[in-house]
């Protein structure tokens, strides 16, 4: 392992450690390192890749997926033009991104609610 990688890799350590103990979570950003593209693909090829990605479409890919470290994740975002905007791992049991926030689920609710009233249920469920 390449002597600039070791001290991220026990922020990474201490990180999910965190993630165990107290449910803390933790975002590393790494473009704002002083990290090259060949240590960056030496990281990712040190963490592996595990079984579960996704992609998300809003205002340009992002490509998320677990490394071979459960709770150690890659969030690579784009633009439309498919240039990295940005490079994060997160240490969460769930990445930020794939979290539905409180507003788009009472979006959703509504949605379902003025589905069920046109399909004629007199009462949306509560």
């Amino acid at each position: 392992m390449p002597g600039p990688l070791v001290p991220l890799l026990h922020e990474v350590r201490h990180a999910l450690a965190r993630l165990i103990d107290e449910g803390g979570e933790h975002r590393i950003d790494l473009h704002a390192l002083p990290l090259d593209a060949t240590l960056i693909d030496q990281l990712l090829a040190f963490i592996g890749r595990g079984e579960v990605e996704a992609r998300i479409d809003a205002m340009g890919p992002t490509r998320v997926h677990e490394s071979a470290i459960a709770g150690v994740w890659i969030v690579d975002y784009r633009d439309a033009d498919d240039q990295r905007l940005a490079l994060h791992l997160e240490i969460a049991t769930v990445p930020q991104i794939l979290r539905t926030d409180r507003a788009t689920l009472n979006a959703g609710l509504q949605r379902l609610d003025a589905g069920l009233a046109g399909a004629g249920d007199p009462s949306p469920p509560s």
